[in-house]
Order: structure tokens, then sequence, then C-alpha cells
């Protein structure tokens, strides 16, 4: 861990120095402490968040546990210690960039009050302080936790706290700004689970031991997904930068090179461990550590280029010159009038919600190749499901409804009913769930690979809550009151985050919703039909009623937003809100009588498979049980008679 924190560390420094990093600023220089501390320090706070990413996820996910080892509290152990390292860094870096922004030097005693000021009104320093109290959490949890649960729960909060730095840096204020921001927190994911994996091995190779072969094959397939991740997002991010090859020729786009040296270096080494070293650990791992300490260190100068760049100008301006205030306020700029032809014909690619359908049909048909492949049958009719609900969700985030939906409440809604209604009810039955834990195979050895994980889920104590129809429908129903008539609806359409949470909890809440309804998948036990067409008719009964309170409401939601801007050619703001009402109100109609539909479908079937079943069991033992009725009316019979 030192030796690859000194390369970065060299690496940051000699990057930092070539690009003009280092150089006293013309303008409210921070002075040369602020300008030398920023690259290393953000050195330091990368690696020892990858290394407290990856040993708790070798806890919770990678290394096999004996009777008579202890790996996964040792590996938790370390990251309490990698997480103080973690958080003691990315508190000093939230200092440092302070002091850069604001122009001051570490002595001038205006810095400190400045700093307990303004800290939290910046928005970068706003986002490392939130990483950085994330940081605190982890390293506090790992000192405690015992058990698999809380190692995974850590290594997904940890994770959090390092993508949401992609919110800063050149991302964040770029044109092209949620392609790029989209584009970096991939990245940052990719970069963080491959080399954080790799750190946590290395740490934890002497107590591994006799499991480092099995051990180091599942970490080579997690770092396959996590090196496509990387290779893909950072050839998007470097589009967006350079905008041309002549932008090569620019400080930026010389380390960009090298650092895509650099990637195809590891590339090609993770390729010979795949093919050699993974086979020849069982009989000796020196080979393996010679891999490991050269693929560290490419991979900690990867690290102090990447600490620079996100400090160099790069060839592409990071902001529009006078931009609208449509473009100010969403990012994007005016898409004029819609036409009726729009519908089907307007474009615009969000390539993160592209991908995470790409990636969800390309797993699904993998899932059935495989059971094919075995001779088992999978139903033709779940993959259409599945892959038509994955085209209306990239139709409904890249297609006019997030295009108009951006500054149009009435198109906005559109998006909401389809991502949260329409995609769900073709998901839910293609039985995802079901299908890859046919397709995945078990671990034998007390372990958590995908299936172990899935179950794990499905089968949770906060699944049982959440599964409840009840808490299902509250979630369905009253989050969308509370999203509208609360700032969050404004935060939504202003803030890239908040778009991002606000379509994620669209489509979870309605996928939960449609499961507990008509969910095939395993999971707590199901109501009975009766119940949930109850729970189905009150829901869209408060949903309607939402849709005609909205079409009533006298003022305008999200006033901030809509009444500044202000388009030209747009309708009235209280008239568009009004058919905005009037969507949520009649597009329910659909969907509830379909799931009416197949509630009272199973109702039926599990009433006839009950019947057979009964039928089955008087065949097997001569009507035992109507045998035994009628023997209990005699017997009431005789003894009415002696009473007599």
């Amino acid at each position: 861990m030192a030796i690859v924190s000194v390369v970065g560390l060299v690496v940051a420094l000699v990057a930092a120095s070539l690009a003009g990093v280092l150089a006293p600023l013309v303008l409210d220089d921070p002075g040369p402490a602020v300008r030398w501390s920023l690259p290393l320090v953000r050195v330091v706070s990368d690696l020892s968040s990858a290394v407290t990413l990856g040993l708790l996820g070798l806890a919770a996910f990678l290394v096999p546990e004996r009777r008579t080892t202890e790996r996964r509290i040792q590996a938790s152990r370390l990251a309490a210690v990698t997480g103080v390292v973690w958080f003691v860094s990315a508190g000093l870096g939230v200092f440092l960039t302070f002091a850069s922004l604001a122009g001051l030097r570490l002595g001038d005693p205006e810095l400190g009050r400045q700093f307990l000021t303004f800290v939290w009104s910046l928005e970068v320093t706003r986002v490392l302080s939130i990483s950085t109290g994330v940081a605190l959490v982890v390293a506090t949890g790992a000192l405690i936790a015992r058990t698999r649960t809380g190692f995974a729960w850590l290594a997904a909060l940890a994770l959090g706290g390092i993508v949401v730095v992609a919110l800063t840096g050149h991302s964040a204020g770029s044109a092209s700004h949620e392609s790029a921001v989209n584009s970096l927190g991939v990245h940052l994911l990719g970069v963080t689970v491959w080399v954080g994996g790799l750190l946590a091995i290395a740490l934890m190779r002497p107590r591994i031991g006799r499991d480092l072969g099995a051990t180091v094959s599942r970490y080579s397939v997690l770092a396959g997904w996590a090196y496509a991740a990387v290779a893909l997002t950072g050839l998007q991010q470097a589009v967006i930068r350079l905008g041309s090859f002549s932008g090569i020729n620019s400080a930026y786009g010389a380390m960009l090179v090298a650092k895509t040296a650099i990637l195809v270096a590891l590339g090609l080494i993770g390729w010979q461990q795949r093919r050699r070293v993974i086979a020849s650990i069982e009989t000796s791992d020196s080979g393996f550590a010679r891999l490991v300490l050269v693929e560290l260190g490419l991979m900690a100068a990867a690290f102090g280029l990447g600490a620079v760049l996100g400090r160099t100008p790069p060839p592409v301006p990071e902001e529009e010159l006078d931009p609208s205030t449509v473009l100010s306020l969403t990012g994007f700029p005016d898409p004029g009038p819609m036409a009726a032809a729009d519908w089907f014909t307007a474009w615009r690619p969000n390539w993160l919600m592209v991908t995470i359908a790409v990636v969800a049909v390309g797993l699904y048909a993998a899932g059935v190749v495989r059971l094919d492949r075995r001779g088992d049958a999978w139903p033709v009719h779940r993959t259409i499901l599945w892959t038509l609900g994955w085209v209306g969700f990239v139709w409904a985030t890249s297609g006019a409804p997030d295009i108009w939906g951006r500054v149009l409440f009435s198109v906005h809604m559109v998006m909401h009913m389809v991502v949260a209604m329409i995609v769900p009810l073709l998901l839910v039955p293609a039985a995802p769930l079901t299908l890859a834990l046919r397709a995945l195979t078990a671990r034998k050895d007390r372990t958590w690979g995908p299936r172990e994980l899935i179950l794990q889920v499905v089968h949770s104590r906060a699944m049982q809550v959440l599964a409840n129809p009840v808490v299902a429908a509250v979630l369905f129903f009253g989050s969308l009151a509370a999203f509208y008539w609360s700032p969050l609806f404004e935060l939504a359409l202003t803030t890239h985050s908040g778009h991002l949470l606000m379509l994620a909890h669209f489509l979870l809440t309605g996928y939960l919703f449609t499961w507990v309804l008509i969910g095939i998948d395993p999971g707590p036990p199901k109501w009975s039909p009766a119940m949930l067409l109850l729970i189905l008719f009150a829901t869209i009964s408060f949903h309607a009623f939402f849709g005609v309170a909205l079409t009533g409401t006298k003022f305008v939601l999200a006033p901030g937003f809509f009444e500044q801007i202000n388009l030209p050619w747009g309708p009235q703001l209280l008239a568009d809100q009004e058919k905005a009402g009037e969507i949520a109100w009649g597009f329910g109609e659909a969907p509830t009588m379909i799931l009416a539909i197949l509630v009272a479908r199973q109702w039926f079937r599990r009433d006839r498979q009950e019947t057979v079943r009964l039928d089955r069991q008087a065949d097997r033992d001569e009507d035992a049980a109507l045998r035994a009725y009628n023997a209990r009316l005699q017997r009431l019979g005789d003894e009415a008679k002696e009473v007599d």
C-alpha cells in the first residue's frame, strides 16, 4: 500500500508540474502549499477509498471462510484502518479545495472563518464534505461489523461515497453535463472496484492462504466488468473533453494519452492473469505476486494522472458562452415547440440509461442461452416482455418524454407514467429473479455470489416489510403526492442527481407495487387475491384523486423552475399543469385493468390448482377427508338421537 501510494504521488507531482497545475495563479493564488498539496492529498484519498471498498467487498463476496479462519473480520478491521486514512485525507482535500477556490493561503487568518461559513454553500466542497462524512461512517462501521450483511452494506455505502465525487471537477460544470457526470461516475465505480479489489487481495494474501486461487478467480470476473466500464467511459470522457484529435496536443490530451496507454497495458496484464497465473496459483503464487506488483504500480500511476487531470483545463470549454435560461436550468438547450411526429422520431440518448437497458437485456439473454444449452426451457414470451420493457424505458428516458419533459410538466408526466406503470407491467411478468436463480451457479464455500445475494435480498426482513402490499401501495402513491407537492420536484428538474434519483424511485416503486400484485419471482408470501384486488383498486382510486387534485390546483408547482424558464413558445403554466393532472388521472386506467385481470387470473389458477391437489389427495386416500367428515356428521346425528 505504501509503495503504491508513493508511485501515485510521484506521478501526480511530475504530471502536475508538466501540466502547469503547480504554477502560481495570476489571480487569487492560494500559495505553493495548497497547489502542491492538493494533487498529493487527492491521490492518497483515492487510493485509500479504493482499498477500503476492496477490503469490504472481499469480506462480503470474494474470500472463502473456513472453520478455523476469520478472514472476513480481519479484512473488515483493515478496512477500518484504511477508512481512517480515507477520512483524514478527504477532510484535508475539502479544506485545501476551499482554500484554492477562495484564493487564500494556508496562513491567512481569514481562511478558517470563511471555511466554516461557506464550505456548505459551494457545491464542490459540499459534495466533497458528504464523501468525507461517508468515509467516517464506513470506517466506524468496519470496526464493529461482524456479518456478511454488514460488510455488504458498508461496501455499498463506500461505493456511494466514492461515486458522488463525480459531481465535482470538470464534469459538474460541463456543457455536456449529464453525459460527463454519468460517464465519470461509472468510470470511478469501475476504477475503484478494479484497483480496490486487487489492493485488498494483496493486503490479505498471507491470510487467504490456500484459497487464493478461488478468490483471485472471482475477482478476475469482477475486474473484467470493471475494465470494460473504465474503457468505455474513458473513451466517452475523451470525446467530451478533447472535442477533436487536435486536443491531444494539449497538456490535458497528453496526460489522457498516457492514461490510455496504462489502461491498455493493464488490460493485457489482466488477460495474462486470466490465462496463466490463476491456473498456476495452486502450485506457486510467485507469478501472481510479480504480476500484482506491476499491475498495482501501473494503477497507482493512473491514479496520479487522474488526480492531475481533474485540475487541468481541458481543450473543450467547460461552460457554454452566454447560456440561455433553459440551458442553465436543465443542462440542455431549448428543444423548441413539439410536433406530433416528435413522439416517435425525437432522440437524445441518455447513455447511462441506454447502457443499463442494454446490459439488462444482455444478461437476461445470457441466462436464457445458459438454460437452453443444458436442455431447460424458458418461455419465449417472457424474453419478449423483458425486452419491450427496457425498450419502453429507453424511449421514456432518451426520447420525447425526456427531451420535452425537462421543460413541460405535461410531457414530464407522460415520462413518469411510462417509467412507473408501463415499464414494470412488462418487466415483472418476465420473472428475471427466477431466471437468474436457475441460471446462476450456487457457491459451496459460504460466500455470497450473485445467486446467494439475490436470495439474501428477496428473503430479507427489509423485503418482508417492503413487499407488504399496503407498504408497497403507500410507497407507490404516497411518494407520488409527496414528490410533486414538495421541493423535491424542483430539485429533480434542476439537478442531475435529483433527476437520477427521481427515475430510480419511479421505476423501483412501480416495480415493487406491480411485483406484490402479479409477481411470480420468489419472495415473501403472497396475500390472497381478494385482498390484492382491494388494495389495487384503493391505490388507483387515490391515484385518480391525485390527478383530479393536480388538475384543480390554482398555483404553479415548482414555481422557481417553471416561472423562471418562461418558454416563449410554451403553453400557459396552469394550463399545462392541468393537462399533466389529466394525464395522471387517465393514464392509470389501462394498466389497472390489466393488473386486475392478471390478479383474477392468478386467483382462478390458484383455485384450480388447489382443486386438482384435493382431487389427487382423494384418489390416493380414497377420499379419506370426505369419509371422515361424513363419519363426524353420523356421530353428531347419533348423539342427537340419544339425547332425544
